[in-house]
């Protein structure tokens, strides 16, 4: 069941956010159905290439999901135009802790692995049952979670954490549970509770715009950059009650800047194709 988000002024400037994506120009939409067929054949390569990768030691898997990542958003620059910056890289400990991130797209997914070099990401339990895709992700050590199952997924998904922050990995949990479009008002999940009161490490808020350039539930892919925003930590004795207020304060706030900010480029480059 859903946790609070917090104050009332937080859902409601989420609410605020400009929802309606630009109508995309043919050019756009040229070169996002190219974007795509490129990207299929890509990934089926890359996933045949890495079958090797899944056998050996996560060191050596690690670098080649890496570099699927690197290619992909290089594909986005050359193919659509779309490019990303990070800020906030210095808010990013050094050791293990948990990055609780917005979710609006697929692309945060590929993206937090180029600024997070030891990411274990919290995913579906059905991603996981992906053909060769979930054999990578399991070589790599990332956690599923069957949000069916009730609460004994939730401790074992709290289990797997655990020994993940405690190798030093970046935990990587999006605190919502599914991509949300742009305009959708908060809705966040008590796993990432969970997790902060267990884990004992600092907690990370990373907010992003991806669903102005990658809106949720379209082909089109708008040319823009992308801004990735690592915000301050979290120190790890706050009360779960004014952590989840803290957190969705933070993420909420940052997104709905970045969100403004770019709402107006998107627009821009529709109007010009």
């Amino acid at each position: 069941m859903p946790t609070s988000t917090g104050s009332t002024d937080v859902a409601g400037s989420g609410a605020r956010r400009s929802a309606a994506a630009p109508k995309p120009t043919p050019l756009i939409v040229a070169r996002s159905l190219v974007y795509h067929a490129a990207f299929f054949a890509m990934i089926t390569v890359c996933l045949v290439l890495a079958l090797p990768g899944t056998l050996a030691p996560r060191a050596v898997g690690r670098p080649i999901l890496r570099g699927w990542a690197l290619l992909t958003l290089w594909m986005l620059r050359v193919l659509v135009g779309q490019r990303f910056a990070v800020i906030g890289a210095e808010n990013i400990p050094p050791g293990g802790a948990v990055f609780a991130s917005k979710h609006q797209s697929a692309w945060e997914t590929i993206a937090l692995l180029v600024p997070l070099q030891r990411a274990v990401f919290v995913l579906k339990a059905e991603l996981m049952r992906l053909p060769l895709w979930g054999r990578l992700a399991r070589s790599q050590g990332m956690i599923a979670v069957d949000r069916a199952a009730g609460s004994a997924a939730m401790l074992a998904m709290a289990r797997a954490a655990e020994a993940a922050v405690a190798a030093g990995g970046q935990l990587v949990i999006f605190p919502e549970g599914t991509r949300r479009p742009v305009g959708a008002p908060p809705d966040y999940k008590p796993g990432v509770v969970l997790l902060y009161s267990r884990l004992g490490v600092p907690c990370v808020p990373v907010a992003h715009n991806s669903g102005v350039f990658w809106p949720h539930g379209s082909f089109i892919r708008y040319p823009g950059t992308i801004t990735l925003s690592f915000l301050p930590a979290l120190r790890p004795d706050l009360t779960r009650h004014a952590f989840l207020s803290v957190l969705t304060s933070a993420i909420e706030t940052e997104t709905d800047r970045l969100v403004g900010s770019a709402a107006g480029v998107a627009r821009l480059a529709s109007a010009g194709g």
